[in-house]
Formats: structure tokens, C-alpha cells, sequence
């Protein structure tokens, strides 16, 4: 019989959750800013990429360009603007091997609980081996959470009327079938967002016909396949880094400078796109499947490269379909306008399920923590939780971009309470503070943060307890700025349970 006991597993400054874009961006930060600090990555998967090792779906690539979407200590070399799944995993995959980091992960270990002592000042984590099935217990001073903000076991689903009818198959893509061959079939995906724009050209290559059926309009951006301007200047023979570094500042810029168009201007942002799609599509495809009730930015924008999803509606390989299911039938879905879509394959790209921290519990003292009745510092420090990140990117721009933002302040301040003897540090925000706006990405409007009320944090109504989603502020603070402040309270503690000593940067704290 197994013990109920928890067995001792390590114990390190700093232990990470989650291997992929996030966590192994703060790994190889803590690695190459902080090298003495001892740190431990926990993986409930048996690979790096996280997302890109989860997502197998045909035509899976990114959705923010990839001088954007790579970390600001790895260039990422080429001209295409959006990268495949399979070469963004090879490129988080070496940027763990090459800082040192892949051999400080655990696979296969599922965390349960995290539990915090302020009399101590140590992280106690359980996480379940699953190789074994038994529970091993951390130690840490720092904890970071970095498993992103959707489950893995599950994606959004809803259940369709009378989808026990339906003769052929329905599958969700954050579970593709390794053996699904849709050559030749009729397919339906349903839903709009960047997974239906991406799937709808990638399945018309070899499927019959592929119809997109979205409830409402998505904004869709087409960008080129390859950045003109990287490929004019690698035919020069321009050095890959400076051409990095370069269209790195130019899609940053551009990235800021269109959202907050966006807000300031949304009718001229709307007609801009307008006049992107209509370039595209011609004649051929009714405007009114691309023109939303919303905003630009109201919902995460989607894109396209060299238009690809226009392209296939053109030559007749694919259509979309605005309107609302009624029922599932034996051969298709019938809609509420009484129309019917054939189909011998059904695509569910309906989103995902929010899930901070994996689905872990989380303890102060004792008292268990719900996240959804907390503020957040800006946007990576929970009120009242200490010694803890929650590393989440931007929603109005590239993800890494935030992440990297995070990592950079994290390595910053853990210098900081070294040189200053502090053990512990606590975001504390005062009953002002907690006059809550939103939830965290309450700028968007978009289904997840919408079904992510009783999940997410909140942003309150002044900083730095309101995420400012502007990179060029966060820079300035991130990296730049002052560490202590009237919100943070630090202090120091020198008992340490278990008579734990840390190797790291903590030895003579």
C-alpha cells in the first residue's frame, strides 16, 4: 500500500510550473540573470512546448508574428511572419537546452496543492509522479506560476441538440486524432476565432469542401507569408540579429500603435480591415460574414498569412456560413434558417476552458486562496499571496512579449531582496484597491474571459493594481523601474522549516 505521506522531493529557491513558452521563458531568464539561484521546472507533460506540444491539429501555427512571438534573448532567425506549430516547439526546445534548463525539469508531474508559511517562508508544492502515482513534495522560497490560463485535459465543448444523431464524426482540435484523414470529406468547423481560420485552408487541401459556421464575424487580418522588408535586407546579407532586433521594434511599434487606434478610432480601425478583406475577396465572398458587431480589439484579433483562408473561399474550396444551429441531423447540422450543411466531419473550434495554475489548490497560512476574489498587482502579483508570479501575457498583443516583461522584473527583484536581506515579499492592496474593474483580461470580450468570470483574478480601478496592457509603459516599469513601492512589503525571515538550507542565491540571506 502506497503512504499517504507526500515523499520529499527537493528543495530550491525558485520552482516553476510549467514547461512551456511561459515557464521555460522564465527558466532561461532565472538561468542567464540570476545563475547562483537553485531552480526546478514541474511538468504535468512528458515534453517541452506546452501549447505546441499539446495542439496537433492541421495548419496549427501562431497567431502574433514570430519577431514578436520569440524571446527577447533568442532571436529567432527567417523571414515568415507566422511560424508552424512544430518549429515553435524546436525553438522553445532549444532555448531550454541551450540555457541550461531542460535538465531541471520534471515530466510527468501533475502539482495539487501549494501551500505557503509565512513563519517559515517557504513554498510547500505536492505533485504527483504519474509514472509512479506517488506524491512527491517541494520546497521552494520563490514559486512561479506559468501553466497559461486554459485546461489541457479539456477544451470548450458545447453540446450540440440531437449530436447523438449525426453519423459521422465530431472531434475538438486541442484533441486531434493522430489517424484522421479528412481527404475527400465534407467538413463543417465551428467557430470563427484563430484555431477555424487556421483549420478551414489547412482542410481544403484535400477535403471535398470545408465549411467555416460562426455565430458571428471574427476580425480577420491578412499579413504576408514572409516579411518583405527581412527578406530584402537577408538578400543583403544584413546580419540575422540586427534584422531581428530591427523588425522586432517595428512590430512592437506597430502592434501598439494599431490597438490603440483601435480604442481611440475603432470606426476608421473597422473600415481599415474592411478595405483588407474586400482586397482579398472580391466579389466572390458576401462582406457580411466579416463585419462584427464589435469593435476591433473588443475581441483578439485574427490573422492570416498571405490570406490564405481568402484564397481558399475564392477558388470555391471553402465557404463560411453566418447563422445559428438548430439541431445536429444524421447527415449534417440543419440552422435556424431552415438551411442544412452537409457534412461527413465536424470540427468543434469552439475555445477553450480557462484554469489558472493547472487546477492546483493554493494556501496562505492555512487558509485556502481563490484567485477570482483577489486583485492583481500589475498584472503578475496576486494580493496577499508572497513569494509568488503569476506569469500571464498580453491579450492586445504578442504573449512573450509580457512574459519576457515578467521574467526580466522577476530576476530583478529576487537580486534585490538578496542584497537587501529580504526573505519575503507580499502585494497588499488596501479596500480602494479592491474596487475591482474586471476580470485580468477584461479588455477583451471574447468567450473565454467571458466564461473565465469564477477563474481570473481582477484588475481594480487604479495602478499598479490596473493592468495597463501597454508594453512601452510596462518596460519602464518592468525593467526599469523602482522595485519597492507603497504596495509591496517586504521583510525578513530566518528560520527556515525542515532546517532547509538553499544552495542558491538565498545562502546568506
Amino acid at each position: 500500500m502506497r503512504s499517504s505521506t507526500p515523499t520529499p522531493a527537493a528543495h530550491v529557491d525558485v520552482l516553476v510550473l510549467g514547461a512551456g513558452v511561459s515557464g521555460i521563458g522564465v527558466a532561461c531568464h532565472l538561468a542567464r540573470e540570476v545563475p547562483k539561484a537553485s531552480f526546478l521546472v514541474l511538468e504535468r507533460r512528458h515534453a517541452i512546448g506546452g501549447t505546441w506540444d499539446l495542439f496537433r491539429y492541421p495548419g496549427v501555427r501562431s497567431d502574433s508574428d514570430m519577431y514578436t512571438f520569440g524571446y527577447r534573448f533568442k532571436p529567432w532567425h527567417g523571414t515568415k511572419v507566422l511560424a508552424d506549430g512544430e518549429s515553435i516547439k524546436a525553438y522553445i526546445e532549444e532555448a531550454a537546452e541551450e540555457n541550461g534548463v531542460t535538465g531541471r525539469i520534471r515530466f510527468g508531474h501533475t502539482v495539487i496543492r501549494a501551500s505557503w508559511s509565512s513563519a517559515d517562508g517557504i513554498w510547500t508544492v505536492d505533485a504527483t509522479d504519474d509514472s509512479t502515482g506517488e506524491v512527491e513534495r517541494y520546497t521552494s522560497r520563490f514559486l512561479v506560476m506559468s501553466t497559461g490560463f486554459y485546461r489541457y485535459d479539456a477544451g470548450h465543448r458545447p453540446t450540440f441538440p440531437d449530436e447523438e444523431r449525426f453519423t459521422g464524426e465530431i472531434i475538438h482540435p486541442q484533441h486531434w486524432p493522430e489517424d484522421l484523414d479528412h481527404s475527400g470529406k465534407r467538413v463543417v468547423v465551428i467557430g470563427s476565432g484563430a484555431t477555424a481560420v487556421t483549420l478551414v485552408p489547412a482542410m481544403a487541401a484535400t477535403a471535398e469542401h470545408v465549411t467555416m459556421l460562426q455565430r458571428s464575424p471574427t476580425y480577420i487580418v491578412p499579413v504576408p507569408s514572409d516579411d518583405p522588408v527581412a527578406s530584402v535586407l537577408a538578400t543583403a546579407r544584413v546580419p540575422a540579429k540586427v534584422i531581428y532586433s530591427l523588425g522586432r521594434a517595428r512590430n512592437i511599434a506597430l502592434q501598439q500603435a494599431f490597438y490603440k487606434l483601435s480604442r481611440r478610432s475603432p470606426e476608421l480601425s473597422r473600415r481599415l480591415i474592411r478595405a483588407a478583406i474586400r482586397a482579398q475577396v472580391g466579389s466572390s465572398v458576401g462582406m457580411q460574414h466579416f463585419d462584427p458587431a464589435y469593435n476591433p480589439w473588443d475581441e483578439r484579433l485574427c490573422v492570416v498569412p498571405n490570406g490564405d483562408l481568402f484564397s481558399a473561399l475564392r477558388r470555391g474550396k471553402a465557404s463560411v456560413v453566418t447563422d445559428h444551429i438548430d439541431r445536429f441531423t444524421q447527415t449534417g447540422i440543419r440552422l435556424r434558417s431552415g438551411d442544412e450543411i452537409p457534412a461527413d466531419l465536424v470540427v468543434s473550434a469552439t475555445g477553450f476552458e480557462v484554469q489558472l495554475g493547472g487546477g492546483m489548490e493554493v494556501e496562505v497560512d492555512g487558509s485556502p486562496v481563490a484567485l477570482n476574489e483577489r486583485v492583481i498587482y500589475r498584472g503578475f502579483m496576486v494580493d496577499g499571496i508572497p513569494n509568488s508570479m503569476v506569469v500571464l501575457g498580453y491579450t492586445n498583443a504578442t504573449w512573450t512579449l509580457k512574459v519576457d516583461l515578467v521574467a526580466e522584473y522577476f530576476c530583478r527583484l529576487v537580486r534585490h531582496m538578496h542584497r537587501n536581506g529580504y526573505s519575503q515579499v507580499v502585494a497588499v492592496a488596501t479596500p480602494e484597491d479592491r474596487s475591482v474593474d474586471s476580470v485580468l483580461a477584461g479588455g477583451l470580450r471574447s468567450g473565454y474571459v467571458r466564461r473565465a468570470e469564477a477563474e481570473l483574478p481582477r484588475q481594480g480601478t487604479r495602478n499598479p493594481w490596473k493592468n495597463l496592457n501597454d508594453y512601452y509603459r510596462d518596460v519602464l516599469m518592468m525593467r526599469r523601474g523602482a522595485i519597492e513601492d507603497e504596495a509591496l512589503r517586504f521583510t525578513r525571515v530566518h528560520a527556515v522549516a525542515g532546517n532547509l538550507e538553499s544552495e542558491g542565491v538565498f545562502r546568506s540571506a
